[in-house]
């Protein structure tokens, strides 16, 4: 079984691209100083360059001179440039464009008190660049203007075109709707602020109109208010309801008879193109009528008084011209119906908000919200043009941001090359403005160097061009003839005269090839006579009926007299019929009426009950996620509790094994200390008893072995002298002894040793050298040695400052660490001396009448200087006391 492939995602089509730009068109207007304005810091030097001055105590140059910057613009208008030379140099192009079949986009931008409501709109006798750019359109195309209705919007940003019956009709439904029929619009019954806008001498009339085409002209206008779209020309009940206000300008949320308008969204056409989704288009046909629409919509705008400005603009306003219009069918008298044909341009025409910091207008309440949200999208602005601008100058590709804010998501295309975009820029030059002047400067000096492709031209329609002339002279020249001949006169007799012309017989050929012809000239008289007889016959047949038609309506009078008479008596009774209708339609009327107040008040009340509870699911929000917070945070601080609890105990641990084991090296400190002064008091003791006895006593027995001479150098037994006892005793056992942390089993076969001996000790030929079986001899101790054995010895042998050679082992325990390693704890040290009979005794003898040949007998032995200095020998408290400085400073382990 085969398996229906699944269906790909079509591929957008592609635009015709042009591969020529043209920069954005940005020009400068300049506003008048003000009477209460003092300082200028705005000074136009050229058509095209300004120049900036900072004003006096402004922040100046590191070398302290004030800061003057020169921009330039296409053109820059002065204080004394009219309205109608700006729209020539603006605006005009962009008409000429609108009515070609092209787009464009206009907006004025500026601080705020800047005069750029003035600019785009004007005032009474000094019409702005929008009354004008409506005057300009319509004395264009005035004379090709489409019926009402014959173009109509399919709600999707395109257009559709009907015949003129269905237009009519469509007209006709339109009306009945309406409660009240708007009467028509003209310069008597405008509204007295915008009548006389523009002068009859000021009018213009774009050349080179297409008059094989018809047009129509539909006008929409929107705000952009806190980032939200609001169609103007809604038929909404705000106006009828007002809402009470309290003093921070707000709506009092308690006013249930507020009713905020619908936000629009932006949608996306077939041809890719932004449009704002369920907005209202309202088809004029006049400039006045437009003006008038727009007017109306004005009135909604958002503005509010600030300190810099009466009427603060508080949003963005759009006001959209789109211009359909579609060519005439072959015999120029009807609009091809084919929607395809149909070419839809628009111009849009934008007054941007003003640009302005909070503590300057005094804002506050709704002011700052309102504020906040005009710089914001400004900034968004500004950032897509620094984008679009780094992109075509480095050649990175990076994303416009167009989606931050709805202004510039809306103008998407055109800076994509659906037509060409202007800017003007409005600056006032007063010194208060100065630093807002500044930025808005350099924005508009990165907006010029910022290029939009060139649209491309609208297809041709393929027809005969003057089609609409050649069928207005066929007509003209048709009703003349009829006129002459006595036929009737009406536009619509072009079937009539079609019929009688297939009826009559053809006219033979009537080319004369010679002057004396005389066949030609009589057979044309011959078919014209015919030609005359059957036009009698025709007239006598329409008499003849004509007459019967006559007896006929004449019945049918009678007919009607005698139905008359009844449908006066049947009227009579209507109306008394009527009357009970009209009764029960003013209750009927009355109880709807009442029906709507209440469904009002349910929706109002449905509306608060809304409101109540998404303020109440927010606080239960707010509430659960402190809850969770408070939550969270008592587990932290249970799970912190028992970490110092583990920390507390562990470093209480610590402290304590720091403290045994620091009064075990004190103790033993002590023992050895005590250890020693016994002693020394045994020895003194000893030389003290012995001094006082005449016979000597034995010699001390040894503990190690000294170096056996050879037997040439080996004195006789009566001449040895006992050597002096160097070896360390033992220390005392301690109550406390040094805890061993590891110990290997006895049992396993003995003690392992570590036998350490340095490779840089130097081998002296000393006899006593220490042999340990079953060890392991290294010249430098590693982990893998130590893990094998459980005692360690140093092996150090040296040559002491009297000649006499000194071996020290120090030993010491393996222990393992709780890491897994191993370490070395020092509990001996043992000292063996082995004296040189080569070297000199340097020390003074206390006995007198020695031998001279420095042969020592048994008597040398007891003498008192040479027992002190073989009893101090072992110094007190030297490193080489036993077990002290091992036992007494043990190293420590991780815990």
């Amino acid at each position: 079984m085969n398996r229906q492939a699944k269906g790909k995602t079509p591929r957008r089509p592609k635009k015709p691209s042009s591969n020529e730009k043209d920069p954005v068109g940005v020009y400068c207007r300049v506003r008048p100083l003000g009477a209460e304005d003092k300082e200028c810091c705005i000074e136009v030097i050229s058509s095209t360059t300004i120049q900036l001055h900072a004003p006096e105590g402004f922040k100046t140059n590191r070398n302290g001179e004030y800061k003057e910057t020169q921009y330039s613009f296409k053109k820059v208008f002065g204080v004394s440039v009219s309205q109608m030379e700006l729209f020539e140099h603006v605006a005009k192009v962009l008409v000429d464009d609108l009515i070609r079949g092209k787009n464009g986009l206009l907006f004025t931008y500026g601080v705020t008190g800047s005069g750029k409501t003035f600019t785009m709109t004007g005032s009474p006798g000094q019409g702005g660049l929008l009354p004008r750019s409506l005057d300009m359109i319509f004395n264009s195309i005035g004379a090709y203007q489409a019926k009402r209705y014959v173009f109509k919007t399919d709600e999707k940003n395109g257009m559709e075109v009907q015949s003129e019956v269905d237009a009519l009709l469509e007209r006709q439904r339109q009306e009945n709707n309406m409660c009240i029929p708007k009467a028509t619009p003209s310069r008597q019954r405008l509204d007295p602020e915008i009548a006389d806008m523009i002068k009859p001498e000021e009018a213009y009339k774009a050349d080179g109109i297409d008059e094989d085409s018809c047009y129509s002209i539909f006008v929409s206008y929107i705000e952009i208010y806190n980032n939200y779209i609001y169609d103007l020309l809604e038929e909404t009940q705000e106006d009828a309801i007002k809402p009470k206000w309290n003093g921070g300008g707000t709506p009092v949320r308690q006013n249930t008879e507020f009713i905020p308008p619908q936000s629009k969204i932006l949608r996306e056409d077939q041809n890719h193109n932004m449009y704002v989704a369920g907005c209202m288009e309202v088809e004029v046909k006049s400039a006045e009528e437009a003006f008038q629409v727009f007017w109306r919509g004005q009135k909604k705008r958002k503005v509010a008084n600030t300190r810099l400005n009466r009427e603060s603009s508080r949003s963005h306003s759009v006001f959209i011209i789109k211009l359909a219009q579609a060519p005439l069918d072959a015999d120029g008298d009807n609009i091809l119906q084919d929607k395809n044909q149909i070419t839809v341009s628009q111009l849009c025409l934008v007054d941007l908000a003003g640009s302005e910091r909070t503590g300057r207008t005094g804002a506050e309440g709704t002011r700052i919200r309102e504020a906040g949200n005009i710089n914001q999208s400004l900034l968004n602005l500004r950032t897509c043009i620094e984008i679009l601008r780094e992109n075509q100058m480095c050649g990175t590709n990076k994303m416009v941001p167009y989606r931050d804010s709805k202004i510039t998501h809306l103008f998407k295309n055109y800076f994509d090359g659906e037509g060409k975009v202007r800017m003007v820029v409005c600056v006032n030059p007063k010194a208060d403005d100065y630093e807002e002047t500044l930025l808005v400067m350099r924005f508009a000096e990165m907006t010029q160097e910022v290029e939009v492709a060139r649209p491309v031209d609208r297809p041709i329609c393929g027809f005969t061009p003057g089609r609409r002339h050649r069928n207005q002279a066929f007509k003209e020249e048709l009703s003349r003839k009829l006129e002459e001949r006595g036929g009737p006169v009406d536009k619509d007799v072009s079937s009539v005269i079609n019929h009688l012309v297939y009826t009559l017989p053809p006219l033979p050929s009537s080319e004369l090839s010679d002057p004396h012809d005389d066949v030609t000239l009589p057979r044309l008289i011959e078919a014209l006579q015919n030609r005359h007889r059957i036009r009698q016959m025709m007239t006598e047949e329409y008499n003849k009926a004509a007459h019967m038609m006559k007896s006929m309506l004449q019945d049918l009078d009678n007919n009607f007299i005698s139905k008359d008479n009844f449908i006066h008596e049947q009227n009579a009774k209507l109306a008394e019929k009527d009357k009970i209708i009209q009764n029960n339609k003013a209750e009927i009327e009355r109880l709807e009426k009442k029906n709507r107040m209440q469904e009002h008040k349910i929706d109002i009340l449905q509306k608060t009950t809304k409101i109540y509870e998404d303020d109440k699911r927010s606080l239960q929000q707010e509430l659960e996620t402190r809850e969770q917070r408070l939550q969270r945070e008592l587990s932290e601080k249970r799970r912190m509790e028992q970490r110092m609890h583990g920390v507390v105990s562990d470093t209480q641990f610590k402290w304590e094994k720091e403290c045994k084991r620091r009064v075990n090296a004190m103790q033993l400190e002590m023992q050895n200390k005590l250890w020693v002064k016994d002693e020394k008091l045994k020895q003194l003791k000893a030389i003290v008893t012995e001094s006082k006895t005449p016979g000597r006593p034995d010699p001390p027995p040894r503990q190690t072995q000294p170096k056996r001479p050879s037997r040439e150098e080996r004195p006789s037994r009566e001449e040895r002298i006992p050597a002096k006892r160097s070896a360390s005793p033992s220390p005392l056992p301690t109550t406390t002894p040094v805890r061993p942390l590891h110990r290997r089993s006895r049992s396993a076969g003995g003690e392992k040793w570590v036998d350490h001996k340095p490779s840089s000790s130097l081998d002296l030929g000393t006899v006593l050298q220490p042999v340990i079986p079953n060890a392991i001899q290294v010249s430098a101790p590693n982990e893998k040695a130590l893990s094998k054995c459980d005692r360690y010895v140093l092996t150090h042998q040296e040559v002491a400052s009297d000649g006499e050679i000194q071996t020290k082992l120090i030993k010491g325990e393996v222990i393992k660490t709780r890491g897994g390693g191993q370490a070395v704890q020092f509990t001996d040290i043992e000292t063996l001396k082995q004296e040189l009979t080569t070297v000199p005794n340097r020390k003074r003898k206390s006995s007198e009448g020695a031998p001279a040949n420095g042969d020592r007998s048994d008597g040398a032995w007891t003498d008192v200087e040479t027992r002190c200095s073989v009893a101090m020998e072992m110094r007190a408290g030297s490193n080489m006391g036993p077990g002290y400085e091992h036992h007494g400073i043990t190293k420590r382990r991780k815990p």
